[in-house]
């Protein structure tokens, strides 16, 4: 997984006192925690700088997370990472969506019957997190920690769920990213993506070609919710030397079976073309 990138400078800070209805100390604090929850490891300094804040205020409010739980401290690299209670807050809610909660055993055995790294992930803004995983005992396989966030347009479980969205949400997604190529094979400009992504609905499963990871491949498929919308998605993963074409396929079917069978379970319905226009 690539070091995400620490902006230099101090950007404009996000933190308005005018921001009605919210609480500003409030705001910070849950800043502060999700920046040390993306760089997993982090200085004071780095911490400050980017959300905006005064070192000092940076300080205090690490401390009292510190203080609850929240953040721990490295004494010997002088770095701020994530306590236990958070870890208890986000094991929560995996006890309570049902489509986690279900999809683990099935996600264990598209491993098992792939041989291949089998994920589990949900959309949140134009990203997917990655939220559940079963490794192959391969050597040579994928990985992606759990809470490791990718850009929907450059992911196999992101792609399928880019293309069994609505057309508007689509549209209004695209038109806020940013495509950055990660790769020679990344979709972008936006016109490669959209033919990709109506293959992808087309067939109804789609094929990360090298597009985030050099070397590495995806299958993935779209899970749905009760009202037929995408609510998060499931593929397996591995070295670009083992998704060739024809093993795609193969791998294809039993993705979209896990994805099926994770939709019915969760009280969801699959998706029907005429779902993914807004007339």
């Amino acid at each position: 997984m690539e070091t995400q990138k620490r902006p230099r400078g101090r950007p404009k800070s996000l933190f308005k006192e005018s921001s009605a209805g919210t609480m500003q100390s409030l705001d910070r604090a849950l800043g502060v925690l999700t920046s040390v929850a993306r760089f997993e490891r982090a200085s004071l300094s780095d911490l400050a700088r980017e959300i905006g804040v005064p070192t000092a205020t940076t300080h205090r409010i690490l401390t009292t997370l510190q203080k609850h739980g929240y953040v721990t401290f490295d004494d010997e690299r002088q770095e701020w990472m994530i306590g236990i209670e958070a870890y208890r807050t986000g094991a929560s809610f995996l006890r309570r969506n049902s489509v986690l909660e279900i999809g683990r055993p099935i996600l264990r055995r598209l491993m098992q019957d792939s041989g291949e790294t089998a994920n589990l992930a949900v959309p949140d803004g134009g990203e997917v997190v990655f939220v559940g995983q079963v490794e192959t005992s391969n050597p040579i396989r994928a990985f992606f920690p759990p809470g490791a966030r990718t850009p929907m347009y450059a992911s196999g479980t992101g792609k399928a769920i880019l293309a069994a969205m609505k057309e508007a949400a689509l549209g209004k997604l695209l038109k806020s990213a940013d495509l950055t190529k990660f790769t020679d094979s990344t979709l972008a400009p936006e016109e490669m993506l959209l033919r990709d992504l109506a293959e992808t609905r087309a067939r109804g499963w789609s094929h990360d070609r090298e597009e985030r990871y050099e070397g590495m491949s995806c299958i993935g498929a779209a899970i749905y919710n009760d009202k037929g919308e995408p609510c998060a998605g499931i593929s397996v993963s591995g070295p670009t030397v083992r998704f060739d074409d024809v093993r795609a396929t193969d791998l294809a079917e039993l993705v979209v079976q896990a994805a099926q069978e994770i939709t019915y379970l969760s009280g969801g319905r699959g998706l029907d073309q005429s779902d993914l226009s807004d007339g």
